[in-house]
């Protein structure tokens, strides 16, 4: 009897010790709920802000940003030079990188990937096509960018999604790959922080800690993303602690509830994405400047927060959002908020009055934005409607529809929002009011005095210039107004007492690898 008492201590203490064992060899596995869904796993094609940030961290570009700034530091390039001119960008890779499945990391990489880019001419293609002539293997580490003509912020480009290497033996040459499952041995293969164990689409990606990451090492051994189909759900699963962190997007009623509660650390951030109204400037009524003067007049920015958003974002008097350099506030001074007399005073020029109101529809989508979208269009409407001297009726449309009604010139106003494709200036301001640019967005303002001051910042590298070009346009935007800024969105990340090392600054960029977990 003794001796069985004995073995069953002995089993009871070699199982309690495997227990232990096996606690302390479970990964350090943080989880992270969203909204979001990925789109084409393939930086040729996707264009969207969650699957870019998912790039951003099993990838990595030959430059990148220090987490939560908008300082460029050396990537994949150890360092680059730049010629007299301008418009040659050479880079000097690291050297002894390995992708994920062991494959080298060299210049014909590098190359591979750019050309493939620019041959199949996805969507976010142009931010190669539109300023890359052709890329030269100089040497195994070295790669050159040769460029139409000098473009000053082409630094901060080759830091974005479409530039980052891909593995030439994974990913097909001719065709864009939507899932893991299409590209050769069914996997994704990098060069980040983290990998990818595990996809399954519009349910759960599971990221693993890449081991031979040269940068800085993850803090957690996993990462698991799940995806949820609508903000209360994230919400209730934040709450029940089934996530670590929630991001992207809760309700305005749930971001106010959360941050009262002391369980959860509140995570407020300043970022880069604006909403503006934007104006068909070539046919429709708003071909009258004085009109779209009047309704910029009119905006009161702090009453649809406060109405709409519940005073969780901030107003916007420039396309320029604030804390990026040469941010002015042009509108503020110009219009105010709400300011009726300015507004019917120009309404009058215009040739309008109360017994003949000025008469419009205003445009938007109702699910892009969110569920809070019909309500920022009837506060807007609202707000025009202040002076007898307008009418306005309230239109929407779906988002594919929305996209071909702008192409069309059908919506003389409409509401957009804008996450930037590379952090400068030059992204807020000419993809509107440069004469390319604005057709693409359906605004279609085309001036050369403008077309010259955009050449001009894109092609001087010497900030004061671009300081002095960027004052101008913005006071040029107060007269001519081919949108109107409305608000500038903050980010918020809600996480567990446990959860550290949240840093999304100005660029929106995510880095996994400053996360942690406490015990």
């Amino acid at each position: 009897m003794k001796r069985i008492i004995v073995l069953m201590l002995l089993l009871a203490m070699v199982a309690g010790f495997g227990f232990a064992n096996g606690q302390k060899d479970q990964p350090k596995t943080l989880v992270y709920g969203t909204t979001e869904k990925v789109t084409d796993m393939d930086t040729a094609s996707a264009y969207d802000f969650h699957t870019w940030e998912i790039f951003q961290n099993i990838y990595q570009g030959l430059l990148a940003y220090k987490p939560g700034t908008t300082e460029l530091v050396p990537g994949l390039a150890e360092s680059y030079t730049v010629n007299d001119k301008g418009d040659e960008y050479t880079f000097k890779l690291r050297e002894g990188l390995k992708f994920t499945d062991g494959t080298p990391f060299n210049a014909k990489a590098v190359k591979w990937s750019i050309d493939r880019v620019m041959a199949l001419e996805g969507d976010p293609s142009w931010l190669v096509t539109d300023f890359v002539k052709s890329v030269e293997v100089v040497d195994e580490y070295t790669v050159k960018f040769i460029l139409p003509s000098a473009i000053a912020y082409f630094p901060a480009l080759a830091a974005t999604v479409p530039y980052f290497p891909l593995n030439p033996n994974v990913y097909p040459e001719d065709k864009i790959v939507r899932d893991p499952s299409e590209m050769k041995g069914g996997q994704l293969v990098g060069l980040g922080a983290f990998k990818v164990s595990s996809f399954k689409r519009d349910e759960e990606v599971v990221l693993d800690a890449n081991p031979d990451y040269y940068g800085e090492k993850p803090k957690v051994d996993r990462i698991i993303i799940r995806y949820f189909a609508d903000a209360t759900t994230m919400r209730l699963a934040l709450e029940s602690g089934e996530i670590d962190l929630a991001y992207k997007t809760l309700n305005p009623s749930d971001i106010k509830d959360l941050s009262a509660k002391d369980t959860f650390i509140t995570n407020k951030l300043q970022g880069p994405y604006i909403r503006y109204i934007c104006y068909e400037t070539s046919e429709s009524v708003f071909k009258d400047k004085l009109l779209r003067e009047a309704m910029s007049a009119l905006v009161d920015r702090q009453d649809f927060i406060n109405k709409v958003y519940l005073g969780q974002n901030a107003p916007l008097y420039s396309m320029v959002p604030m804390g990026m350099i040469y941010h002015t506030d042009d509108f503020k001074s110009v219009y105010g908020d709400g300011n009726i007399a300015k507004a019917e005073e120009l309404l009058t020029k215009a040739g309008y009055s109360a017994s003949k109101p000025f008469t419009f529809t205003m445009w938007y989508t109702p699910s892009h934005y969110g569920d809070t979208e019909v309500h920022l269009a009837e506060v807007l409407k609202e707000q025009f409607e202040k002076t007898p001297m307008v009418k306005v009726e309230i239109k929407s449309a779906e988002w594919a529809a929305y996209k071909d009604k702008w192409k069309n010139k059908e919506m003389p106003m409409y509401l957009l929002g804008w996450y930037p494709d590379y952090i400068d200036p030059d992204n807020y301001t000419a993809a509107f009011a440069g004469t390319s640019g604005s057709k693409g967005m359906g605004i279609n303002f085309s001036d050369p005095e403008w077309d010259a001051l955009f050449t001009k910042e894109q092609t001087n590298p010497d900030p004061k210039v671009r300081q002095q070009v960027f004052e101008e346009l913005q006071k040029k935007w107060t007269v001519d107004v081919p949108t109107t800024p409305l608000y500038q969105g903050n980010l918020y990340v809600f996480t567990n007492k446990n959860v550290s090392g949240v840093k999304i600054g100005p660029t929106l960029i995510f880095n996994y690898n400053q996360l942690d977990l406490t015990e």
